[in-house]
């Protein structure tokens, strides 16, 4: 009955769906335009979340993500310009249908693919939360500097195709993570004298300067996107014939997106595509795709939002962000006090709760949203590049400034993204970066307390259970990475090699 009544306190409470419909709108209309991927659409409403109550802070960030992940499809079949990395996928079919005059077919099959998406990967989420409320109460200090260990060993699975660069990254948002008062001695390191920086460099900072503000300055030197015809841009609901059709790649979508949403580095563009491929496989169209199959739309946008579900398991269940878009949640977390993991259902169970049923809700928003929110869409793709850009710009400088009224905080913000911009040059990946900005200081500090208790006795690691096999999972990944960097390093030679040879014999 104490759940019945929560779930009826919530659903009489207007704070939590206000926010869930404030963030799924946000979401779709930051996504719709094109290089304002969910992350950035994300990082954009992170510092007006202070003063906002926890609950209303993550849902509304959590269903940005959720609008966001469908948002992106709207200018990849209307202009052939995905408005997220995972709607690239979308691309191939959307614009085809789009072409042949059945732009609202196409967006129909893509708004309520997405809704079926994120209600599965909502009833995954939630089935999860059982198991992982258990296992809350094992944790020790030494379990939780293994935890740390574990998340930075991802490092290798994110770093896309250069080990080296991913580590560099990481090695730098460890030493962010450095700056700021000793956990234990409480002496000053790194401040170099500046008050402002005895407390730390806040992860806000970073998220919003790697993410938001390094894309502002990247899309500034790119050409502006195409038009939109407002007149083909009516959702149209899916035939009989049309469900018939996608149903089992809409499945296909919802069971890669669960895979891949709890594998850590891999997230929505990696689930869209393999769903993508995996539809093409078992369709008995295949001649279709690429020319306007409905399929090819069906399971990307099913998997892509059932990642912005799923995707959320490892963050609340390990404290672990597998995607950018989780990595920018992780800050709302942060923001609002709360640390997720392990005892964030112990401590803040009504929370948690509060989040799932917001969840629910996007989904319902995201319906509604869907067919209202399609003009004012598709009057931003239309409206001048450098007006939108400036007025983001503005948006993201007045909301750092407004956190704690520091100009300070400004130019920190400034700062990262002129070093976000500077990694997307040198195709330094971010993850890895934020990685270790959020998890430098769980491994420092309960690194140090766990050899306290243990009286510096190190082999308190290996004796507790639950660290001893977050250690051998993280070895595992770290081996996996290495084996897999080199395999594609001797590949890359090998196809040099060939090519060179084939080149000689010409």
């Amino acid at each position: 009955m104490s759940t019945l009544s929560h779930l009826f306190d919530v659903l009489t409470t207007p704070g939590i769906i206000i926010a869930a419909f404030a963030g799924v709108a946000w979401g779709v209309v930051g996504s719709s335009m094109p290089g304002i991927a969910a992350s950035i659409t994300m990082a954009l409403l992170l510092p007006f979340t202070y003063g906002m109550q926890p609950s209303m802070a993550i849902v509304l960030l959590a269903s940005a993500y959720f609008g966001a992940e469908y948002g992106g499809s709207i200018p990849a079949i209307l202009i052939r310009t995905p408005g997220t990395n995972a709607a690239a996928a979308t691309v191939l079919d959307g614009f085809a249908m789009k072409q042949q005059g059945r732009a609202g077919e196409a967006l129909g099959i893509s708004l309520y693919s997405g809704i079926l998406g994120g209600i599965f990967g909502l009833a995954v989420l939630v089935l999860l939360t059982e198991p992982l409320s258990r296992l809350a109460l094992s944790f020790h200090p030494a379990s939780y500097f293994a935890l740390g260990i574990l998340g930075i060993s991802v490092i290798g699975s994110l770093a896309g195709e250069n080990l080296i660069k991913g580590l560099m990254a990481a090695v730098l948002g460890l030493m962010i993570a450095a700056v700021g008062t000793d956990p234990v001695t409480g002496l000053n390191r790194f401040t170099f004298g500046s008050p402002e920086l005895l407390s730390g460099i806040p992860p806000i900072l970073v998220l919003v300067g790697l993410y938001a503000l390094s894309e502002l300055m990247t899309s500034a030197s790119e050409p502006a996107w195409d038009k939109a015809d407002a007149g083909a841009a009516k959702i149209k609901f899916p035939s009989a014939a049309i469900w018939k059709r996608i149903w089992p790649a809409q499945l296909i979508g919802m069971i890669v997106g669960t895979i891949e949403g709890v594998t850590p580095g891999a997230g929505g563009t990696v689930a869209a595509f393999l769903s993508y491929n995996e539809a093409r496989r078992w369709s008995r169209h295949k001649d279709e795709f690429g020319h306007g199959a409905p399929e090819g739309i069906a399971a990307p946008e099913t998997a892509n939002t059932t990642v912005s579900k799923t995707a959320l398991i490892p963050l609340l269940g390990l404290g672990i962000p597998g995607t950018n878009s989780t990595a920018v949640l992780l800050g709302g977390f942060l923001i609002q006090d709360l640390i997720p993991g392990p005892m964030l259902f112990v401590q803040h169970a009504d929370i948690v709760f509060d989040l799932y049923v917001g969840l629910g809700i996007s989904v319902v928003a995201l319906w509604v949203v869907g067919y209202a929110f399609m003009p004012p869409c598709i009057w931003l793709v239309n409206r001048p590049k450098s007006y939108l850009m400036a007025f983001i710009f503005a948006l993201l400088v007045s909301g750092v400034y407004a956190i704690e009224y520091s100009l300070f905080q400004v130019g920190v913000a400034l700062c990262f993204g002129a070093l976000g911009y500077a990694m997307r040059y040198f195709r330094l990946p971010f993850l890895p970066m934020v990685l270790g900005v959020v998890l430098g200081f769980l491994i420092e500090s309960n690194f140090r307390r766990a050899l306290v208790l243990s009286a510096g006795d190190y082999s308190t690691f290996l004796t507790d259970p639950i660290s001893a096999g977050l250690l051998g999972v993280a070895a595992i990944f770290v081996i996996g990475s290495i084996v897999g960097h080199f395999r594609a390093r001797g590949k890359a030679a090998q196809g040099a090699s060939n090519s060179h040879i084939v080149k000689g014999h010409s």
